[in-house]
């Protein structure tokens, strides 16, 4: 693609990878035919390509509209275009950039502005999402049906994983949202862990992955989680920590992201990419030391269908893995059609883009439950709690299902 961006963002390192990424691009409109969105709506501008056009448009000084910043905005960034790419467009880096720039060239109306802050505000901390999701669970037997749906029940407290004496220790990235909504998937993490032999601490003071900002184009608040976060979790790693694991696969890619997105930071660019480098998603983790593992006893008659996230097989290139695992713990995996698709999760999408997150998660659910399995496992809390108040079956983060298997007597 030719390109004509002007000099002055040329000279910068924002400027150079963003003219690379535009150049890559031949046209040949291989990502549309994976898009989610583009499969939806028709519409070439809802597809990678037409995306990467409006982008470049900007970029070289084009003024953009509210029309830009909506299809933006229907941009799921599941990046199954990049799995697709035969040129290995980086699209997901040129999205930062391009949404970053667009962002400050038009102003959204006050309600997504307000909108898109109380998202931030309340998502990103545990503080003031526990006491709305707590009122919002004791309501739920009033609420409409439909909405009632999308408020997930409460889950257990269950027992408590206290610090262990092992040889092995990593790190144990707690979440936003997941502690209040799923705490059972760090405690089945933990247990599993152990045993490994594995230690997972979670270290004082970490906080968001900031995913969430920086997908809601609130850069300089995602630097400041980044940062907050590597300063947390710095003692430790200096201590020997061999890794920082990750139970919510919507959080790996941007904590494997670190190193990039901190590179021009002269402080903090060391260390980000050090953390960029021990970021593991669990699935590596239970994979790498499987050999080792000792169950119990094997999984019998429950039959799984696994719903790949997004940010696991497109995000991560993480495919097959934790299905090998669930297969050699004795469950039985069905297949599952157009296991490519984003279940329209998403982070905030699934609220800020209700009308196609629905419709993904529909077309997604009818594909996960065709073949009549009895749970839907998951690796994301995010597309569990999407599609959870809406499908027929159980669904569970796969650590839960093999959590038993480690830990309860044959």
């Amino acid at each position: 693609m030719q390109t004509s961006l002007p000099a002055s963002f040329l000279q910068t390192s924002t400027g150079k990878t963003a003219n690379e990424i535009l150049r890559n691009c031949v046209h040949c409109g291989f990502c549309n035919a994976t898009c989610p969105t583009y499969q939806l709506t028709g519409d070439e501008l809802d597809g990678p390509r037409g995306r990467i056009y409006l982008m470049k448009q900007a970029l070289e000084g084009r003024r953009p509209s509210s029309r830009t910043l909506l299809h933006l905005d229907r941009c799921l960034t599941c990046r199954a275009c990049e799995t697709t790419c035969p040129s290995g467009v980086d699209y997901h880096a040129l999205l930062d950039t391009g949404r970053e720039y667009i962002e400050q060239r038009v102003r959204r109306p006050p309600v997504q502005r307000l909108v898109r802050r109380l998202l931030r505000l309340v998502l990103t901390s545990p503080r003031r999402f526990t006491p709305l999701l707590r009122t919002a669970q004791a309501l739920r037997p009033v609420l409409p049906a439909r909405l009632g749906k999308s408020v997930p029940t409460r889950a257990p407290s269950g027992q408590s994983v206290n610090s262990m004496s092992l040889p092995r220790t990593m790190l144990l990235l707690d979440g936003c949202v997941q502690p209040v909504l799923a705490p059972q998937i760090n405690r089945a993490t933990r247990h599993v862990l152990a045993a490994l032999g594995i230690n997972a601490v979670i270290p004082e003071g970490s906080v968001c992955c900031g995913a969430l900002s920086h997908h809601l184009t609130a850069m300089q608040e995602a630097r400041g989680f980044m940062k907050t976060n590597i300063d947390a979790w710095w003692p430790a790693i200096e201590g020997g920590a061999e890794a920082i694991v990750i139970t919510a696969s919507g959080c790996a890619p941007m904590v494997k992201d670190y190193g990039r997105l901190l590179a021009d930071d002269r402080e903090y660019a060391p260390k980000a990419a050090r953390v960029s480098e021990l970021a593991r998603d669990l699935s590596e983790v239970v994979r790498a030391e499987w050999p080792a593992a000792s169950l119990k006893h094997h999984a019998s008659g429950n039959t799984i269908a696994f719903h790949s996230p997004c940010s696991l097989q497109h995000g991560q290139q993480i495919k097959g893995v934790v299905e090998d695992l669930l297969t050699a713990s004795g469950y039985t995996l069905l297949p599952v059609a157009d296991a490519h698709l984003c279940c329209g999760s998403a982070g905030t999408y699934s609220i800020l883009q209700p009308a196609l997150a629905g419709q993904l998660r529909t077309d997604k659910l009818e594909a996960l439950q065709a073949a009549d399995p009895s749970i839907i496992a998951t690796a994301n809390i995010g597309c569990l709690t999407h599609m959870a108040g809406h499908a027929r079956i159980p669904v569970r983060h796969w650590i839960e299902l093999l959590e038993p298997l480690f830990t309860e007597a044959p």
